[in-house]
Order: C-alpha cells, then sequence, then structure tokens
C-alpha cells in the first residue's frame, strides 16, 4: 500500500508543480543576481586593467617586474570573465561554465601569488612616492567609487566563493533531465577545489603570521620557530610545580605541531618578550595527568621528554658523563695559586743544584695542601669546571666513534589560578 500522491491525484500533482514553480523561481533569481554581480565584477578588473595596470607598463613609474607580481594574472583573468559575462547574459549558463572551467587555472596562479603581492604592493607604497600619488589620483576617480586598489586586487578570490554557492544553488534547483544539469554540477565540483585552495592558503598565511609573532616574543635566537611544516595550536601559562619545594613558578608556553616550547618573561627593559629556556620534541614527548581534570583549574600534568644526543655528549650528558667518571686525583688540575715568597735559604745563595730541589719539593707539598682544601672546602664550582674540561678531552679523544646519549626531563604543570 502507497501513501505517496498518485499521478491521477489532483492534490499530489499540484504539490509537485507548486515544487516545480520554487524551483524556478529560485533559478531564475539566482541567474539574474549571478548576471549582476558579474556585471559588476568585469567593470571593476577592467579599472584595474585601464587605470593600473596597462598605464603602469606605459609610464614605467613601476619595473615591468613588480608590475607582474602585484597584479599577477588579473588581465588574463578579466579576459577569461567577459567570455563568461557573454553567456550568462544570454542564458547559457551550463555552457558558460562549462568554457570557463578549463581557465580556472589563471585564478590558481593569482590566488598562490596574492599574499605575495600584497607584500610588494606595501613595499612600492612605502619606498615609492610617484606611485603612490599616483595610486591616490586614481582612486580619486568617480569610477572607482571610494574602492581601494588593495581592495581590488582581493576581488578574484571573493568571486570564486560566490561561484561556488551560485553553483550550487543552480544545481539544486536544475532538474536531472537538464541538459544544463551535468554541466553545472561538473562546474560546481571544479570551482569548489579552487576555492579550497584559497582556504588552505588563508590558513597557511595566518599560521606564518602566528610563528613570525611567536619568534619576535621570543628575545635572542636560541629557539628557532619558523620551520618548514609547522603549525601553530596555542599558548598559555601554566605553574610549573616543582618536586622539592611548595612554590610554583609561572611559565609560558607555546604550542607547535611538533614542539613544546617553555619561556619565561623578560625583565623592565624588555617587558613584553620572553626568553626560550627549553624546547620539548613532541615524538619524545609524553603527558600523565597525577590528579585533578585537565580542564578545571586543578588539574596538574606530568610531562616528561626524552632527547637524544648524537656524538659528543653536550649539555647534561656532559655534567652526567662527568658525574659518572670521576677524574683520577692525580690528574685534577689544581687552581692558580699566588706566588710564593721567597725562602731563606735561597736569599743565602744557595747552590743552584739545591735550591731547584727545594722548589719542587715545595710545590710538590703545595699542591697537595691544596687538593686536600678543594676536598674539605667541596667547592662545587671548581670540582665541575674540572670535571667538565676532563669529560670533553675524553670526549675529543674519541670523536670519530658514535655515541647517543639520552636525557630525561619532567614537568609538572599545573594551571594558573
Amino acid at each position: 500500500m502507497s501513501f505517496s500522491p498518485g499521478v491521477n491525484d489532483p492534490s499530489g500533482a499540484s504539490v509537485i508543480q507548486e515544487q516545480r514553480d520554487r524551483w524556478a523561481r529560485k533559478r531564475s533569481r539566482v541567474a539574474r543576481e549571478l548576471v549582476l554581480t558579474e556585471q559588476r565584477y568585469c567593470q571593476q578588473l577592467e579599472l584595474v586593467n585601464t587605470y593600473f595596470v596597462e598605464i603602469l607598463k606605459a609610464k614605467e613609474t613601476l619595473r615591468p617586474s613588480v608590475v607582474e607580481s602585484v597584479f599577477s594574472s588579473i588581465k588574463a583573468i578579466h579576459s577569461v570573465n567577459q567570455s563568461l559575462l557573454v553567456h550568462v547574459e544570454n542564458g547559457y549558463l551550463g555552457r558558460g561554465f562549462e568554457q570557463f572551467c578549463p581557465q580556472l587555472p589563471h585564478y590558481n596562479v593569482y590566488v598562490d601569488n596574492m599574499y605575495d603581492a600584497r607584500k610588494v604592493l606595501a613595499a612600492q607604497l612605502k619606498k615609492n612616492r610617484g606611485f603612490r600619488r599616483y595610486k591616490a589620483l586614481q582612486e580619486a576617480r568617480p569610477e572607482f567609487r571610494d574602492c581601494k586598489l588593495e581592495d581590488l586586487l582581493n576581488l578574484p578570490a571573493q568571486r570564486i566563493h560566490q561561484y561556488k554557492h551560485y553553483l550550487q544553488d543552480l544545481t539544486e534547483t536544475t532538474s536531472p533531465e537538464d541538459p544544463e544539469f551535468q554541466q553545472l554540477s561538473g562546474a560546481a565540483r571544479a570551482v569548489s577545489e579552487v576555492s579550497c585552495r584559497i582556504q588552505d592558503n588563508a590558513r597557511s598565511h595566518q599560521n606564518h603570521l602566528q610563528l613570525l609573532r611567536v619568534q619576535r616574543l621570543l628575545k635572542g635566537r636560541r629557539t628557532k620557530v619558523l620551520a618548514p611544516g609547522r603549525w601553530f595550536i596555542r599558548e598559555g601559562w601554566l605553574r610549573r610545580v616543582p618536586t622539592k619545594g611548595v612554590e610554583a613558578t609561572p611559565r609560558m608556553f607555546f604550542l607547535f605541531s611538533d614542539m613544546l616550547v617553555q619561556a619565561k618573561r623578560c625583565g623592565p627593559p624588555h617587558g613584553g618578550k620572553f626568553s626560550g629556556q627549553h624546547a620539548y620534541p613532541l615524538q619524545d614527548c609524553t603527558v600523565d595527568k597525577v590528579f585533578g581534570h585537565t580542564r578545571s583549574q586543578g588539574g596538574l600534568l606530568s610531562e616528561a621528554a626524552v632527547q637524544e644526543h648524537d656524538g659528543p655528549p653536550t649539555g647534561r650528558a656532559v655534567q652526567a658523563a662527568a658525574k659518572a667518571r670521576p677524574r683520577p686525583p692525580a690528574e685534577r688540575r689544581t687552581p692558580p695559586r699566588h706566588r710564593r715568597p721567597p725562602r731563606e735559604e735561597e736569599e743565602q745563595g744557595e747552590h743552584p743544584t739545591d735550591r731547584q730541589a727545594g722548589r719542587q719539593a715545595g710545590r710538590q707539598t703545595d699542591r697537595q695542601t691544596d687538593r686536600q682544601t678543594i676536598t674539605k672546602s667541596h667547592n662545587h664550582t671548581v670540582k665541575h669546571t674540572h670535571t667538565h674540561r676532563h669529560t670533553h678531552t675524553r670526549t675529543h679523544a674519541r670523536a670519530n666513534k658514535q655515541v647517543t646519549h639520552r636525557d630525561t626531563h619532567t614537568l609538572r604543570l599545573s594551571k594558573p589560578a
């Protein structure tokens, strides 16, 4: 038993006819709006080509390479859209977009160069006084309707997004039996690809700006933020909880797609900047929840990073190796001593051979005394310095041997109150 309206049912036939009429009215409205906006779009492209591209090339206000960098393929785009306008004005929407889609590579070239063109244009406006005056005079023309050149150069990317919505509406309101249905649906897919390309370029550009901002916030060149393939995720303050003690220190953390950067705020001369302390590769990091919820104010996380160093040990690896291999006491160097006062035997004119033997005995006695003084005073700075030198000596002696050192850092983090 079927509940669908039959063909012979007057009420069912009227419902279907009403739906078709609504589709026809919407399609007519979309087509009319497409024609009007296409006319205005072609007029604006003509303004750019006539008053900027052609005249700048003729007057040589800008070098030809600069003109090409700023305006790219906008002249070819204008020619392509003039042909499309002729078809849509005559009602041949499917045929017009079918011939328009093979010319979309001109739009690809333009949108890929769009952000570089903005940089070149801004640089020329800053240093080229003649071009700056010429641009202001052209924009004052009544044909521009208070539009700036920067706004006109963004029109091709904006128009692609408009084409995407127009073609979707036209495809939805066109019957599958209509010959234009396949033409419009194919054009909708091709234009959607260019629209996704524009969105990807915009995201990449915004990510580059974020990386550049963070790089400028970090003082010095210790941490390199700008790197191909790196994406900025988020930033924020966390409290680093020490393993011993009760006071947690606030630290700024920058999270990227491949690393986590820990930094602290600089002093008054550089109050708006941070000094990058550590950079932890995410591929070597593990995060464990100690207690609480990560979305609340009381969560506590433990982050451990394992770093591998190939070759000679550096940093903490040097200190660990130095503690594991203490230097023999007989080879340790003593700190610089003050010059000893002359002995009474030397002042009385003792024999040179006896005097030399006495000096050697005195040096040996002083060396033993200094070594005992260092051991008893627990001077860690002196011990660490000499051990560090010894470790580097051992490392350079085995420079041809590949050594891998693993260093583990653990952070305990909590959200600030």
